[in-house]
């Protein structure tokens, strides 16, 4: 965790939102060319009260690049649940090398994030389904399975999921410490801040679940306290959130709360606009265990869910859209406002090892949810997976 006096970037961010607020006075008071409008915000044409407009992707190209490409920008890939095997006997060959080897290239950013579904630890003598497993799904890895992550070029790892403590506290501290050790950021921790430097530009970054182990999902008062607080502490600020219902059937965004086996997973609409009204500038989503479309919101993007990208040693069900997964590059300014992005689909094979999909069936299944769920506010993406606002 970091702590930090907010920078120049954070408080010309604050100017911003005041002069957007001061705007939609204005407007509601009919101080505007066309009084019947709504605010540009509230037409999800970028910008709002948090950040500048949106401009096109400046290269014209599927891929944001690194900061120079967009002037003072940052490039930040996610990806939605990696389990890479399941220890002692469904483990990948030799080892697990070179497991992400077919997806290296399109992880590339300046910051690389992803969804870790699984401890990385021996086995504790914890697991949370006991000595009868049925209908009872839990995960770990070897620790040194870590230099995958790392060499793969991943940076920093959410943990606030629902197998984040599939091998009680010590499987979850083993976890924190063998990813410390190889030299990866972690986050998800209740009011666990990460606070990362990207070529000057400080990135926060919080995890949020349904889970007792993770800053709350459910509780959003409390959500908009600890991105309120991230947003003191950095210029940008990136939420990952492990949220929604679970299923083939469940890439449909809904308005209200979403239930699992009985379980609370939380209102993604409700939750991801109270994050960005507190500062969030990207919501990262997984969970669902399938891909879900995206929006804008106040100029920020949220992707609902980046669905499965890796499941090793057949962890996850990978028939149909279960095994549709994607690489969410975006590009941010220092302020926050949206400079480019692109979607890039992926598959995972016969025994659950990511690839890029010729077939870009993630990229077909993300456009149209986008549209179906968001017909407003819902990101456009092209053939070639590049992201614009509406």
């Amino acid at each position: 965790m970091y702590a930090a006096a907010p920078s120049a970037f954070r408080r010309r961010r604050r100017r911003l939102a005041a002069l957007g607020a001061l705007l939609v006075v204005l407007l509601a008071a009919g101080c505007a060319d066309d009084a019947g409008d709504p605010p540009v915000w509230q037409q999800g044409a970028g910008g709002g009260s948090t950040g500048s407009p949106v401009p096109p992707d400046p290269a014209g190209s599927a891929d944001p690049g690194p900061a120079e490409a967009a002037g003072s920008a940052i490039s930040l890939a996610a990806t939605g649940d990696v389990i890479m095997g399941n220890a002692p006997s469904r483990l990948p060959a030799n080892g697990g090398k070179g497991f992400f080897d077919q997806v290296k290239a399109a992880l590339k950013a300046d910051l690389v994030m992803g969804n870790l579904e699984e401890p990385l630890t021996e086995d504790t003598g914890a697991g949370k389904c006991g000595p009868n497993p049925q209908n009872c799904y839990q995960f770990r890895a070897p620790p040194e399975y870590a230099a995958h992550l790392r060499d793969a070029g991943f940076e920093l790892l959410n943990q606030a999921n629902n197998h984040g403590y599939d091998y009680g506290p010590k499987g979850y501290q083993n976890t924190q410490r063998t990813l410390e050790e190889h030299g990866l950021e972690h986050t998800g921790a209740p009011d666990q801040i990460t606070v990362v430097e990207v070529q000057d530009v400080k990135v926060a970054v919080a995890g949020f679940s349904s889970y007792v182990w993770s800053n709350s999902l459910v509780d959003i008062e409390s959500a908009k306290r600890v991105v309120a607080k991230a947003a003191t502490m950095a210029d940008l600020v990136v939420v990952q959130v492990h949220m929604g219902a679970e299923g083939a059937d469940r890439s449909h965004v809904k308005p209200g709360t979403e239930m699992f086996f009985g379980e609370n997973r939380g209102d993604p609409v409700r939750f991801s606009h109270a994050v960005v009204d507190a500062g969030a500038d990207l919501v990262v989503g997984h969970g669902p265990h399938v891909l879900r479309g995206m929006e804008f919101y106040r100029g920020r993007l949220i992707a609902y869910s980046l669905g499965n990208f890796a499941g090793g040693g057949k962890s996850l069900n990978s028939s149909g859209r279960l095994g549709w997964g994607g690489v969410l590059k975006v590009s941010l300014k220092p302020d926050g406002s949206f400079a480019g992005g692109t979607f890039t689909s992926t598959a995972m094979n016969g025994v659950g090892r990511p690839a890029i999909d010729p077939g870009h069936q993630g990229l077909g299944l993300v456009r149209a949810m986008s549209r179906a769920d968001f017909p407003k506010t819902g990101a456009r993406l092209d053939t070639a997976g590049r992201i614009t606002a509406p």
